[in-house]
């Protein structure tokens, strides 16, 4: 039977709680989540398990990363099924505070990120959404002042702009990231695809097999402009609306355009239906 993790939901009971589960000099590693929790977010508190003695999970869904038009409101909330899995894992507390606990009234201070956040990629779009990242994970770092924190490559700028945000600000957190989780057929698991209608679902996959296309022919020393067309190509015959497909530098996510111009990731955002799917690959 599955030990039940600890759950904090205001700032004094969870400081009360790491408290004790620092003893001994315990490390402890964080799992930011919004909950709705699947396979790829397993995958990272497994790492976080092997990587520290203790693993600390929030569930929160920070609505100050959701633009008005966004699904904040109809984001999927799986609670109990969530506490179930993270059981499973011995994970040892979940951090589950609510919108008034993380932003009270007179709530005053943001984090706005640049470097990787103006990379003209998610920020094109969706302006709002990094300094709404940055802030959260900010307050979250502070409130649980963890060793190291697991981050998925799926949200790769993401990780760029946690990584450079801890680093910058010092707040003594190693940031990790951790590979993409995918289904059998290549499509990235997140909470978002279950929006995706049967039929949607069948065309989903497209989008990996276009990065992994695009992948292929860039390590095989193809023209940058040719691939990168060839990869936009598949993915609109596919029914996707893109909103990007760009290899940028992996590090700093600086455009690029020759093989030559250092470590490459492709990166692509694009809508099915009335469902956006974001993914990215190393070349």
């Amino acid at each position: 039977m599955s030990r039940s993790p600890m759950i904090a939901r205001t700032v004094p009971a969870l400081h009360r709680t790491l408290d004790r589960l620092r003893a001994r000099k315990a490390t402890v590693a964080l799992v930011p989540t919004m909950g709705a929790l699947h396979d790829g977010h397993v995958s990272l508190v497994r790492l976080a398990r092997r990587r520290a003695s203790r693993v600390v999970v929030s569930i929160f869904v920070n609505p100050t990363q959701f633009a008005p038009t966004e699904d904040f409101g109809s984001y999927p909330r799986t609670w109990k099924s969530d506490a179930a899995r993270l059981a499973a894992e011995g994970v040892d507390l979940i951090w589950n505070p609510d919108a008034g606990t993380m932003y009270p009234d007179g709530f005053a201070t943001r984090i706005v990120p640049e470097g990787a956040a103006t990379a003209n990629l998610e920020d094109r779009f969706r302006p709002h959404f990094f300094g709404g990242v940055a802030t959260v994970v900010g307050k979250l770092f502070t409130q649980v002042r963890p060793n190291l924190a697991i981050f998925g490559e799926k949200d790769f700028q993401q990780l760029r702009v946690v990584t450079q945000m801890a680093r910058d600000l010092d707040l003594g957190v190693k940031v990790v990231g951790s590979p993409t989780v995918r289904e059998r057929d290549g499509l990235a698991m997140s909470s978002r695809n279950v929006y995706l209608s049967p039929e949607e679902r069948l065309k989903a996959p497209v989008l990996y097999r276009a990065l992994k296309e695009s992948a292929r022919r860039l390590r095989a020393g193809d023209d940058v402009a040719a691939t990168m067309a060839g990869g936009v190509e598949m993915i609109v015959a596919a029914g996707f609306v893109l909103d990007y497909f760009e290899v940028r530098h992996a590090g700093t996510l600086a455009p690029v355009g020759a093989r030559g111009d250092g470590p490459m990731r492709i990166l692509v955002a694009a809508r099915l239906g009335n469902t956006r799917l974001i993914d990215n690959i190393a070349v």
